[in-house]
């Protein structure tokens, strides 16, 4: 059995529409920023510059070998700073 490469972007999602996208290619990201009880919705729009799966640390009391990652987007802005956002069931992606 062989092991997918972690540069294989399929491996990253099974989401069709951010597998299509490539570094370099203009998009507008709808995400939701949670923090406690409050949702805000916010609109992001930038330059790929590359996808990601990081591991996280946000989980309460997790068995050492139980690791749990996220599937990231790094942006450029318009002005030219980098950002982040974390892609999950809720973030919709469209290629401009």
């Amino acid at each position: 059995m062989s092991e997918t490469p972690v540069t294989d972007r399929s491996a990253l999602t099974t989401r069709d529409e951010i597998n299509a996208v490539r570094p370099g290619d203009r998009v507008e990201i709808d995400h939701e920023i949670k923090v406690g009880l409050k949702i805000w919705h916010q609109t992001t729009v930038g330059t790929v510059e590359r996808f990601e799966r990081r591991r996280q640390g946000l989980h309460f009391k997790r068995n050492v070998d139980d690791k749990a990652f996220c599937d990231l987007i790094v942006l450029r802005l318009p002005d030219g700073s980098l950002t982040t956002v974390t892609i999950d069931e809720f973030t919709r992606l469209r290629k401009l």
